[in-house]
């Protein structure tokens, strides 16, 4: 699989490469700070390609002595590098458009500028829904992150090609720098959003999805000794997740029964979960007097109080650390 992810990163490296170069060539034929705009930012194209080419090689790699839980959390570092480079070429962009409001540039060529940048556009446009759709089937953050620094491109390219028109027809050169200026907010919007994902991957900030995914899972085929679910917490490493939750069972099982019961669970969510592989770490809880009124094991030797009712497992009590009727 990381192979696949390697070769499909190498190919946006590759094709940001040659589309850079080509944006460049459009900025020296029309001197327009607004393609010299979307030129830089696609420089970071490259340089964010390189770093994730080497986060997703270094994911690969197996677990060690040194790296018990994997590899995979340097995808959030290449996501968190990439944004601090977007950040700052929208900060340089943001300063050239400025320079240029009270310095105009003689644009010329801009019908070549056009159709260089069109094209592009159209590139990036394949590029990036390709890398989004693979990054969500793998539940590859950097592949995932990649593909949307390349949509942010195509966004800010269309919006170049529709103000390098306006030019074209009207003459008004002030939409240039305008147009920088706007393409660097946009930029810098999006260096922002990408940061913000590294930062709560690193800081293991809970995916509610993930947990709203396994919760469904484990209500879907929940089975009567699984009297309770909580203390659940997930922790992201790349495509593959930590799971640790306690499980309340009845206290006169025994332990070969415990630990037959703990095997279907990490069968079934590794079976069933679709973003990535799951390392489960279950705690068993012995069941206390209070878990009677919920607790589906009809024929229960020990049973103190009658049974009411089913709590459904949901957020609000798998997460807490705490038994359901705690």
């Amino acid at each position: 699989m990381k192979r696949k992810e390697l070769r499909v990163i190498l190919i946006s490296l590759i094709v940001s490469f040659i589309l850079t170069g080509t944006k460049f060539t459009a900025w020296f034929l029309t001197h327009s700070v607004a393609i010299l705009s979307d030129a830089l930012e696609s420089i970071i194209n490259v340089v964010a390609g390189t770093f994730a080419c080497y986060s997703i090689y270094l994911t690969g790699k197996p677990k060690d002595e040194n790296h018990p839980y994997g590899h995979g959390k340097v995808e959030f570092f290449s996501i968190g590098f990439e944004g601090a480079m977007i950040f700052i070429a929208g900060c340089l962009i943001l300063f050239k458009a400025g320079q240029y409001f009270f310095i105009p540039a003689t644009l010329e060529h801009v019908d070549k500028g056009i159709w260089i940048i069109a094209i592009t556009a159209l590139c990036n446009l394949f590029l990036g829904l390709y890398l989004l759709h693979y990054g969500k089937q793998t539940a590859s953050v950097t592949i995932s992150g990649n593909g949307q620094h390349i949509m942010t491109d195509v966004y800010s390219s269309g919006g170049l090609v529709a103000a390098l028109l306006l030019i074209n027809f009207t003459g008004w050169t002030w939409i240039d720098p305008l147009a920088s200026a706007l393409l660097g907010t946009l930029i810098l919007r999006q260096g922002y959003l990408l940061l913000r994902r590294s930062i709560s991957g690193l800081m293991d900030e809970t995916d509610m999805q993930v947990v709203d995914n396994v919760i469904s899972i484990l209500s879907t085929h929940r089975r009567p000794e699984w009297i309770d679910v909580h203390n659940m917490r997930v922790q992201q490493y790349g495509n593959n997740y930590h799971i640790d939750c306690h499980l309340t069972m009845p206290y006169y099982m025994e332990l070969n029964e415990g630990h037959e019961e703990l095997k279907v669970i990490e069968r079934l969510v590794n079976t069933e979960f679709t973003s990535g592989e799951t390392e489960f770490f279950i705690h068993i809880d012995p069941c206390i007097p209070v878990c009677c009124h919920y607790c589906q094991l009809t024929e229960c030797p020990v049973r103190k109080h009658a049974f009411t009712g089913i709590i459904p497992w949901t957020r609000e009590n798998v997460l807490p650390n705490r038994k359901h009727g705690g």
